[in-house]
This record gives C-alpha cells, sequence and structure tokens, in this order.
C-alpha cells in the first residue's frame, strides 16, 4: 500500500486504575475537568455566522480580546491538561501540528505530504522554513521527541499512541512513526500533537512561557488568570491580521457577557442557554454557532440488575420523551440525537430513534419481571455540565410514570470519580466532548470489554472498534463505526439524549470569526 497527500489535498477521517482512568478520560484526578466533561456550556442560536473568510496578508494593527469561560490553567500541550479545552485553544495559537483538521476534512500543516509504505509505517515531510519563536529552526528531532514525550506521558492523549513503535528522523524534514499495528486514527491523533523544541522539553520552567512556532507567541502568562499573545512576524503561513490577541479570564458568567455588551471583550463563549435571548436582542452583539463535539448521556451498568437486561435499558429510554425535554431545557442551544456520537463527528451514523411510548415500556419491564417497576440510583458531579440537574429531573419525572423510582445522586467530583471507577453506580449522568473529531476517541475508548466503563461486553462490538482503529481505508472505518453506532444503539448502553450546539458572542466590530465545532476558534483571519 502507498499513499500520499500533498499540500495542495487532503486525506479525510482518522479493568482501569484510576491512573488509567485519568488517561482514558482526560478528568483531572485534582478536579479539573478536561475533554469537556465539566463546564462545556455551549450553545447555540438562530443567527448565522458572520462568514467571510478573512484574505491572507492583511496588516496587524489591531487587538482582540476573546473570553472563554474556562480558565487556561497550562501552556504544556504535553502536560496533564493536554486535551483541556483552554489548553488547546492556546495551544493552537501558539504551536504548530503535522496535520490540520478543516470541518471533515484533515490537511496539511508543517507537513506538506505523507506517504504509507506500508500499514504500520507513515512518512511525513517537512515544510520548508519553518522556524520557532526564538528563531530556531523546526525540524524532524523536534516531531520525534515531542511525539516520544506525549505517547510516554501518563496524560490522557497519552492512549491515543498505545500502539507506537518508534519515531525516527531520517533527516531534518523527514519523520517517520512506526507503529505496533496499523493506526486509522494516525492523522486525527496528529492534530493534537503540537510541536515543541527538543531541547527544552525536559525544562520545568519552559512552558511557563514557551516559545512555539504559531501564529503567535507569547507576551504574557498567568494560569488561571489571562494570556497575552503578540503576532508572529516570521510565520511560515498567511500572517495574522491582529497585532495582539487576548484572553482574559472572566470567571462570572454574568460578569463575562456584560465584558462582551460593553465591548470590554470582543468575543466570548460559551452562552448559557437561559441568556441565549438576551443576548441575541444586545445592539452591538450577535450570536454564531455551530454544532459541537459535545454531548450529554446517561450511562446504564450493564453489569448490574436490573439494567444487565436490554429490554429494561430498552425501556427506560421508551419511557422519557426526549425531543420535549431538549426542547424546554435546551431551546436551540442544542439537537436531540440520533447516534451514541454526536453528528459532527467521523464515523457518525443515524440511527433510528426511540419513541416515547410508555405503553411500550412498561410492556418490555412486565418481559423483564419488573410489572410493578424497581428502584435505583442517578448519580452525576456537581457543576459536570450546565442544566444536568434539570435534565435528571426531568428524566426522573418520566421514569416515575413507569414505576421506576429513582434516587437523584448529585455528587461532589472527587466522590463521583471513586464511584464511577469502582462500577459503583446504577446510572451515570454526564457530557463529553469527541475531542479529535474521530468516532474512535469515545468509542474506540469507552465501548469495548477491556475498557469496563459502564460493565458492558459485546464481542461483535470489540471486533468492529478494534478493526476500525487499524483500517487505514476510511470507507472501511466509516462502516464498522455504522455497526458500532447501531449496536450501542440498540442495545441502549445508555440514553443519548442530546449534542450541544456551540454558541459564540461576537462584537459587530470582528470581521472574519468562524465558529468552531471544539470551543476551540482560531483567530489567525480575524479583525476587530
Amino acid at each position: 500500500m502507498n499513499t500520499e497527500t500533498r499540500a495542495n489535498g487532503s486525506l479525510e477521517g482518522n479493568g482501569l486504575t484510576r491512573r488509567d482512568f485519568v488517561r482514558f478520560t482526560g478528568i483531572g484526578i485534582g478536579g479539573t475537568a478536561l475533554l469537556g466533561l465539566a463546564g462545556c456550556g455551549m450553545t447555540k442560536s438562530t443567527s448565522t455566522s458572520t462568514g467571510g473568510t478573512a484574505t491572507s496578508g492583511g496588516s496587524a494593527s489591531t487587538t482582540l480580546k476573546a473570553a472563554f469561560e474556562r480558565p487556561i490553567i497550562s501552556l504544556d500541550p504535553h502536560g496533564a491538561a493536554d486535551v483541556d479545552e483552554a489548553t488547546l485553544l492556546a495551544s493552537r495559537h501558539i504551536f504548530d501540528t503535522l496535520v490540520t483538521r478543516t470541518g471533515s476534512t484533515l490537511a496539511p500543516s508543517i507537513a506538506t505530504k505523507w506517504d504509507q509504505p506500508d500499514p504500520n509505517t507513515w512518512v511525513f515531510h517537512l515544510r520548508d522554513g519553518v522556524k520557532f519563536h526564538d528563531g530556531s529552526a523546526l525540524t524532524a528531532s523536534d516531531v520525534k521527541a515531542s511525539l516520544e514525550q506525549l505517547a510516554r506521558s501518563n496524560t490522557p492523549q497519552a492512549s491515543l499512541w498505545a500502539s507506537l513503535a518508534s519515531v525516527e528522523a531520517g533527516d531534518p524534514q523527514t519523520v517517520t512513526i512506526k507503529t505496533k499495528t496499523p493506526l486509522g486514527t494516525m492523522l486525527s491523533n496528529l492534530t493534537l500533537l503540537f510541536v515543541t523544541p527538543a531541547a527544552k522539553l525536559t525544562d520545568s520552567s519552559f512552558f511557563n512561557n514557551p516559545v512555539g512556532s504559531g501564529p503567535f507567541k507569547v507576551s504574557s502568562f498567568t494560569a488561571s488568570e489571562h494570556l497575552n499573545l503578540d503576532v508572529n512576524p516570521e510565520y511560515w503561513g498567511a500572517a495574522p491580521k491582529l497585532k495582539t490577541l487576548q484572553f482574559p479570564y472572566i470567571p462570572e458568567t454574568s460578569a463575562r457577557l456584560t465584558s462582551l455588551k460593553t465591548g470590554a471583550v470582543d468575543v466570548t463563549w460559551s452562552i448559557p442557554p437561559d441568556q441565549m435571548s438576551a443576548m441575541t436582542s444586545t445592539s452591538g452583539v450577535k450570536v454564531v454557532s455551530t454544532p459541537s463535539y459535545v454531548y450529554y448521556f446517561n450511562w446504564f451498568n450493564c453489569g448490574r440488575a436490573p439494567f444487565n437486561d436490554v429490554r429494561v435499558r430498552q425501556a427506560m429510554w421508551h419511557a422519557i420523551d426526549v425531543k420535549t425535554i431538549v426542547g424546554k431545557l435546551f431551546g436551540d442551544s442544542a439537537e436531540v440525537m440520533n447516534a451514541p456520537i454526536p453528528s459532527t463527528v467521523f464515523g457518525y451514523a443515524a440511527q433510528q430513534p426511540y419513541d416515547y411510548n410508555p405503553d411500550k415500556a412498561k410492556s418490555l419491564l412486565t418481559a423483564a419481571g419488573h410489572p410493578d417497576g424497581f428502584s435505583t440510583t442517578l448519580m452525576w458531579s456537581t457543576g459536570i455540565a450546565p442544566q444536568i440537574r434539570s435534565l435528571a429531573e426531568a428524566f426522573n419525572t418520566y421514569w416515575g410514570k413507569i414505576g421506576v423510582k429513582v434516587e437523584l445522586q448529585e455528587l461532589e467530583q472527587a466522590a463521583w470519580l471513586t464511584r464511577l471507577l469502582a462500577l459503583d453506580w446504577d446510572m451515570d449522568l454526564q457530557n463529553n466532548s469527541v475531542t479529535t473529531g474521530d468516532a474512535d476517541y469515545s468509542l474506540g475508548r469507552l465501548y469495548t470489554t477491556a475498557a469496563n466503563r459502564m460493565g458492558y461486553s459485546n464481542p461483535t462490538l470489540d471486533k468492529d472498534l478494534s478493526d476500525a482503529r487499524s483500517s487505514t481505508d476510511q470507507t472501511e472505518r466509516k462502516k464498522l463505526y455504522a455497526d458500532a453506532c447501531k449496536i450501542i444503539w440498540n442495545d441502549a448502553v445508555g440514553i443519548f439524549p442530546l449534542q450541544i450546539n456551540a454558541a459564540y458572542g461576537v462584537r459587530d466590530s470582528v470581521q472574519g470569526f468562524v465558529p468552531a465545532p471544539n470551543n476551540q476558534p482560531m483567530f489567525t483571519d480575524v479583525t476587530a
């Protein structure tokens, strides 16, 4: 096999211990929720995007202030926060990756082309003239060191590289990556590999003020307070139109939205559902949105009675009016799901929705030996997602109508995490983000027998997910994920009620802004 993608082309696609859980889910033990598992808060409006892709080469003469709802706690793209949305937001402006994602397309960045001489080998050819902010050349040795650092780390991204065999820098412009088994997610994984200077990787203080090769360079940074960036005049790509890009952290939602209204900040996200009306009617402000990678789910502990019976799980789904609940709680800020992953993700395949049918739910319960219902529990973590308590209460109201009595348990994150890891729960409600935009990131990590995340085991699903991860044929991967989506959906491993839409408040003076589904918008083509 010999495939190649050049600069003018693209290629699409792409029993746990506590320590393993941190790597596989991205939840920090210290209480910081990564991967969008806490406080995603992304919403949608009926407004359209500002549109208009800015042309390259404009003069850098303006300053823009962009306030994300979450603090930037680290600028280390290989550290414990390597998949935290705020760290990724910063990294995309400071550093470069070999491959970049634009919508559903994976395209060259500092790698101009790549070859795959055999299923386990990928050869990447680097762009000439790429320099770090200190003037030193970015070479294959820096790519090698960055990938090796990430693969051997104890961070959430490390699991993406479990099959890595070796990385070789054949010459300054050529990197060869070998895997133990074929890796169909190679390109999507590389969209998260930010290249840093090899000589600085062991310097613990380097990431307080790091040097990258991206469109902006760090001016000042205080964790959980602010990040100020200046334009990189030597950037290899199209010059950003901004002179300065600032990311202030404003903890209170009301203060953050007020700052947008008064013009103290130019862009902010996310906007809570109950604030959408006020924002869309504010003079000088527009709300732009796009479907996101973030979704909500209610897992059943399939290894514990009564949820070890698929009929019970299906009954719980038929018992609730998902469409009505989502509409009332989220309005235009969310969409009802029809698959176990969002429609924005590679590998998504639409399924037949579970209709609201209380009579069918009761019939299924009777057939499963529970004609009078049963008692159970539902847990979630405090602050893990917007409207999550209201969602739990709404579910519970409907379940009560079929005789199922549910004790609602809102837990502090540490207690929730401990019980989640130990499978000490009946139902678990939360949200998540498919960070890479590839189904493997959620389905391949969470739903296998080996992962044992919700007591569910299906050998057919295991094979589909394994084959999808190892195949480099993206068409074949789509087919395999379609099968996987169907199995998870029909087996009602969980209830998947909604995917959130990413909503951004933008001042009218801002031009060229494009909303991002991953909460990590790029500001290289934006003017204020």
